[in-house]
């Protein structure tokens, strides 16, 4: 098993690029294999290296978010974590939809970003705390409006699934149902929750888990799901 965890950094500005390398390198686990400057080099790159995670900005010349999805379908075992100035909730929503496991802002410390890192190298989900926090404040608008609503089953799993970070496909073969079903249940989960697209209905998720908890809401769901409930 390689001690190291293997990073391509993908961004068109050098200097950026240089300064990000410089601190990750200062990390004992981790090691910088590779660097690009575009999103055709990010999937060149990613099929030729197959480093362990795809540091990737939002905005750089060609279809970034083509390659993001590109990467995660065809090159499982390659995570991607967006590093970039983008504050654009559209960005993060087309990013994270496209399979990226993370994203993080630039100007984000050292140790932030290294965190980051090794989450998502283990598969998990990582964004930067403030940008949650932006996203979460477009729910409260509709907190007073909405007191209870129902999921089903089936759609607490996949909504747990999808909080995961998992894609549609991954979802499906994990919960062995077809693709095209695992997203009938997202439509209904994102209508429920007042969601415009799968992480609004993650984060949207939590947010009411945590009011729940506090009596102020109330969230139906089928009787045996109690333990995927718990795990929000």
């Amino acid at each position: 098993m390689n001690p190291f965890i293997r990073i391509c950094i993908v961004d068109d500005h050098p200097l950026l690029r240089e300064g990000v390398a410089n601190i990750l390198k200062r990390r004992a686990d981790l090691q910088v294999v590779e660097q690009g400057a575009n999103a055709d080099e990010a999937r060149e790159i990613a099929q030729r290296v197959r480093p362990d995670v795809m540091l990737m900005d939002v905005n750089m010349p060609g279809d970034v978010f083509a390659a993001v999805r590109f990467i995660s379908t065809e090159l499982s075992d390659v995570k991607v974590l967006m590093l970039t100035v983008s504050e654009s909730e559209n960005d993060a929503f087309l990013a994270l939809e496209a399979g990226a496991l993370g994203y993080v802002l630039k100007g984000v410390s050292g140790p932030e970003l290294v965190l980051a890192i090794r989450l998502v190298a283990k598969g998990q989900t990582y964004i930067t705390p403030d940008f949650v926090n932006k996203l979460l404040s477009t729910f409260k608008t509709h907190a007073a409006e909405i007191h209870t609503f129902d999921l089903t089953l089936r759609e607490e799993q996949v909504i747990y699934e999808v909080s995961k970070g998992l894609t549609n496909r991954e979802v499906a073969s994990k919960l062995l149902i077809s693709e095209k079903t695992v997203k009938h249940y997202m439509t209904c989960v994102m209508q429920k929750l007042h969601a415009r697209n799968r992480v609004e209905a993650v984060a949207a998720l939590r947010y009411y888990r945590e009011r729940e908890a506090l009596g102020r809401f109330h969230i139906g769901v089928g009787k045996t799901s109690v333990d995927a409930r718990t795990r929000f």
